[in-house]
């Protein structure tokens, strides 16, 4: 088969690191695939794709593992796992970064924040720079400078046929389109390269607590404040539990953060007012440790094009049972996007809403499911779509929510290019013509 004899890495049930190789973020994965391939450089990551499809095994590809479903573990199949591809390389004069398929957000962040720089990437430093960017990236920094995939500048790729190949404006733009918002449907990202944005090193945020049963009119001038707010700050809303907050994070000089503060108070008497300076390395790891490795994990999420009124009372109203919905403002430079140029659809978005849940104990695994669905169905009146990187369990008919039909047909001819086999199907999958 020609891994092992190249000297790779290569783990089996009862190696050493195996378990700790098939585990990844959402505690209810417990599969067990028959080779992990530890990929350190492009040429075994296509030693790898050649070596799956020789031996008929499915194809995973870990990268952060913080997919919900953990389709990068295949049970029975060969995993190509990419954390040992994890170097961040920053040319500041340029402003741009080279990013290993395998690198987490965190050493992004960490690389470029060195130079004062940044580029838009999630909320949790332990996500996977690959699975994020690919399904779009949404981020602190979405309004101001555009999503994750806005700002890929080249993908360098290893398609099913194991040939490695590159991606840009000016070199296979079709591909380069795809990979905006497509998903892991076309091949193995090894490398990304990333546009800059000086954004400083300081960021504030703001955040205010009520009880739910007092959140309704808190909340429509929440989300009417939102509407006007600069694209420095994100509106953001949660609630559950009984309670609810309203906020906003700014990503920059944190005095003319707090310009936005007056209006928020007026809103109404809270039962907590929580004001911070945090570094920007601070805000993208507040949410670790929530969001952390050994929980079992379930989630639901849509888009909103708006939020009337009604909106509001079913977000309230669908909160009652679940741990935590959260609404995050969109617009702004998301928005700016020509919507045909790009696979991530709903531009139009004004905001994501999503619940998730994380528990321990594997008897309550039905019951956080049926909330979590049970909230969520109750906005889907109200939903335009939905986030690729929030779909779940819904299968063919999310993929149909996340990209509206003409997008999907597209990928779909993109698909029977790069992909005609659908050797890439783990995944919230594209399917060729021929399937």
């Amino acid at each position: 088969m020609g891994i092992v004899e190249e000297g790779r890495l290569v783990l089996r049930s009862g190696d050493r690191g195996y378990d700790e190789a098939r585990t990844v973020w959402n505690a209810m994965v417990d599969r067990r695939p028959q080779l992990i391939v530890r990929c350190a450089g492009v040429p075994d990551v296509v030693a790898a794709v050649r070596t799956a499809r020789e031996l008929g095994l499915e194809i995973g590809v870990r990268c952060g593992g913080h997919g919900v479903l953990g389709l990068a573990v295949p049970d029975g199949g060969l995993m190509i796992d990419l954390t040992l591809m994890n170097e961040v390389r920053v040319d500041p004069d340029r402003r741009r970064a080279r990013v290993g398929g395998g690198a987490l957000l965190g050493a992004l962040d960490r690389a470029t924040q060195r130079h004062g720089l940044a580029t838009t990437a999630g909320n949790v430093s332990h996500t996977g720079v690959g699975g994020l960017t690919l399904g779009g990236g949404m981020g602190w920094l979405a309004r101001r400078h555009g999503l994750s995939c806005d700002n890929v500048v080249s993908y360098e790729l290893v398609t099913a046929a194991g040939e490695v190949v590159r991606a840009s404006r000016e070199e296979n733009p079709e591909l380069f389109w795809g990979l905006r918002g497509g998903g892991g449907n076309f091949g193995v990202v090894t490398e990304f390269e990333f546009r800059l944005h000086p954004v400083g090193t300081r960021a504030f945020t703001a955040e205010y607590t009520f009880p739910a049963g007092r959140a309704l009119p808190v909340l429509r001038g929440w989300r009417d404040l939102s509407a006007e707010a600069p694209r420095q700050a994100t509106f953001t809303a949660w609630a559950g539990g009984g309670m609810a907050s309203v906020g906003f994070v700014w990503v920059g000089d944190p005095e003319a953060g707090r310009e936005l503060v007056p209006a928020l108070r007026a809103l109404g008497r809270p039962e907590e007012e929580r004001l911070a300076e945090p570094s920007y390395l601070e805000l993208q790891t507040r949410e670790d440790v929530t969001d952390r490795h050994d929980l079992r994990r379930f989630w639901k999420g849509h888009y909103l094009r708006d939020l009337p009124d009604e909106a509001i009372e079913a977000f309230l109203d669908g909160s009652r049972d679940v741990p935590g919905a959260r609404l995050q403002a969109y617009g702004g430079a998301i928005a700016d996007v020509p919507d045909e140029d790009s696979a991530f659809g709903h531009r139009d978005a004004a905001f994501e809403y999503v619940t998730s849940a994380g528990w321990s104990d594997p008897a309550e695994d039905g019951r956080r499911m049926s909330a979590a669905r049970r909230a969520a169905a109750a906005l889907e009146p109200f939903a335009s779509g939905v986030y690729v990187n929030a779909l779940s369990d819904e299968g063919a008919q999310g993929v149909r929510r996340a990209y509206p039909a003409a997008k999907l047909a597209r990928l779909t001819a993109l698909k029977d290019v790069y992909d005609p086999d659908n050797v890439f199907h783990l995944n919230h999958n594209i399917q060729p013509s021929s399937a």
